[in-house]
């Protein structure tokens, strides 16, 4: 009998703690790294070539929702495709549990918007077999699964279950409520959530809305309701908050909890902020963040979006202008309604108004004449002849040649095919200048993946990948060594997540092998790969040979290997 299952051979190995690299083998047993060094081949029951390879630690996705997808895709690609191994679930104070059998469809209505799930897709591909959220816990666990996944505790399921989401809209919570509340939230860290997790967002400039375009019931928490709940985490001595809103708020959640924040999310100046207005410049972001963790014994980490923004979207079911009145307002309804409105001129006017005072497109920073007409569904009305009069062309060039607002340009495009209509963005770039502080902030953590969450528009899940291609292959903002420790085991370090994260004896064997000279993404196409027949909006990677889960491989080449070696991974034990 061979003393390891696996020998990973003569790689350049970076173990993710920041040690200078080293050409070594890794040697696997039971699912473990058993031991680092020279192994000799005949050792081993499988041998797997490394030589001119990098090893390193499987990367860890601390901002997910792969809360739904997980249980039609074990694998949560994109993240799987992209070489992590272990995602956190559970953010922004969304998901699906504790929730009561007549609730299922208002929870699910609440992420059809705010994280944009396709509401079918849900209803066909969720087994719905949980109340309680240590019932979630023991579901995820059950459900085969290609990556370990950790989930936080989210708050907006608690205001669900003790007093309705819309009901707690409308007043204050009693003090028996919050009790209550606080009650189900140590229950679920005691089951294995990892912390608390909220948005907080407020009303104005709040693109992560309801449904129906109202706040979120988070997003309305007084510092009353937010105090108790960080005490009540806080009682268990142990657990961490992740929270969307400002930075001030994270110190107050740290204060209070006297456990670690991660906060979402550190932009660099000029990135387009999905989750609403920028408040502050990424240098003022990090000289706070370093108040907060130097001066004033607190404990703030930021999630900080690593990737080049650029993305697609349709306005059947487009949600990242819910922080503009008119927009919100014409983009909230049924899709009959959605046509009407944006067909009305009095709607348009407004739309105008906001497009020349903020000059882009939402205010985002798009400059409307750029964007794209990338793709008109077939299904739509005259899609023949809409297809070979648009397609390919710019917002810009339709407006000159129709002699057109260009406004009324994008939105004649979009009613004319029933709203089926795809407009691309151009790339919002970072400037390497400023990437290089982002990176370097000491308690900036890559990401910001939102992997499983509005996977019509964006292709936020391929970070890991364009940190090691772009930023320090290309650019060489910071070392591979540093990159790995931010990937992988400084996150790990910020969740709680116990042995994973690093390539060190004894801890679990979650790894990828690559090639550091091709590593890289795939461009952006669209698969018809969800339950109900919906599509999304995908960036596959190139470069990795190898990918790792509990020494089972789950990819090789990029080819899945329908393993599902993958854990639910129960904070406090492991």
């Amino acid at each position: 009998m061979s003393e390891f299952d696996t020998v990973i051979k003569g790689g350049t190995v970076i173990d993710g703690l920041q040690t200078p690299r080293f050409k070594g083998d890794v040697g696997i047993r039971d699912g473990k790294i058993a031991e680092i060094g020279s192994i000799p081949a005949s050792r081993a029951g499988n041998v797997i070539d490394a030589a001119g390879l990098v090893v390193a630690p499987g990367f860890v996705d601390l901002h997910t929702h792969y809360d739904s997808q997980v249980f039609w895709d074990p694998w949560c690609t994109m993240s799987g495709w992209h070489g992590v191994t272990s995602v956190v679930i559970g953010n922004c104070g969304f998901g699906f549990a504790p929730c009561k059998p007549a609730d299922r469809e208002r929870a699910m209505l609440s992420l059809s918007r705010n994280e944009a799930v396709p509401m079918e897709t849900m209803r066909q591909g969720m087994p719905w077999d949980w109340e309680t959220f240590s019932e979630f816990l023991d579901s995820v666990s059950r459900t085969p699964k290609g990556v370990n996944m950790m989930s936080f505790v989210p708050l907006a399921p608690l205001y669900g279950y003790v007093v309705g989401l819309d009901e707690a809209k409308s007043r204050q919570v009693t003090d028996a409520e919050l009790d209550r509340m606080c009650e189900l939230l140590v229950e679920g860290m005691r089951a294995g959530g990892c912390g608390l997790s909220a948005q907080i967002l407020g009303v104005e400039g709040n693109v992560q809305l309801d449904f129906d375009g109202t706040p979120m019931v988070t997003d309305l928490m007084s510092e009353r309701e937010l105090r108790a709940f960080s005490r009540a985490m806080g009682s268990l001595g142990r657990g961490v908050t992740q929270m969307t809103g400002p930075l001030e708020t994270a110190g107050f959640i740290a204060r209070e909890s006297g456990r670690p924040v991660i906060w979402n999310a550190l932009l660099a100046d000029g990135a387009l902020n999905q989750h609403g207005g920028q408040s502050m410049s990424h240098a003022d972001a990090i000289s706070r963040l370093r108040e907060m963790n130097e001066s004033e014994g607190l404990r703030v980490f930021a999630q900080a979006l690593t990737t080049n923004f650029g993305s697609e979207f349709t306005l059947e079911d487009y949600n990242l202008a819910d922080a503009i009145p008119c927009w919100r307002e014409a983009l909230v309804g049924t899709i009959p309604e959605k046509i009407t409105k944006l067909a009305d001129p009095e709607r348009r006017r407004a739309m105008k108004e906001v497009d020349e005072a903020r000059g882009g497109l939402f205010g985002a920073g798009y400059v409307l004449q750029d964007i794209t007409v990338q793709w008109i569904s077939s299904d739509a009305r005259n899609a023949v002849h809409l297809k070979d009069t648009y397609e390919g062309y710019t917002i810009g060039e339709i407006a000159a040649r129709e002699g057109k607002h260009p406004i009324d340009a994008m939105l004649d495009v979009a009613v004319a095919g029933d709203l089926r209509v795809g407009f691309a963005t151009v790339l919002l770039e970072t400037p390497p200048e400023s990437m290089r502080d982002l990176l370097n902030c000491p308690v900036s953590l890559p990401g910001v993946s939102d992997g499983g969450a509005h996977t019509k528009f964006v292709t936020t899940g391929r970070y890991p990948t364009e940190l090691l291609s772009l930023w320090v292959r290309e650019h060489e903002l910071i070392s591979l060594e540093q990159a790995h420790w931010r990937l992988s085991a400084y996150p790990a370090m910020a969740a709680g997540l116990k042995g994973r994260g690093s390539i060190s004896e004894g801890l679990s064997a979650d790894l990828v092998v690559y090639d550091p000279d091709t590593v890289g993404s795939e461009p952006m196409e669209r698969l018809w790969d969800y339950p109900a027949g919906e599509w999304r909006l995908v960036q596959k990677s190139r470069g990795y040979r190898y990918t790792m889960v509990n020494g089972e491989l789950t990819f090789v080449d990029g080819t899945c290997t329908d393993a599902t070696p993958g854990r639910l991974l129960r904070h406090g034990t492991d």
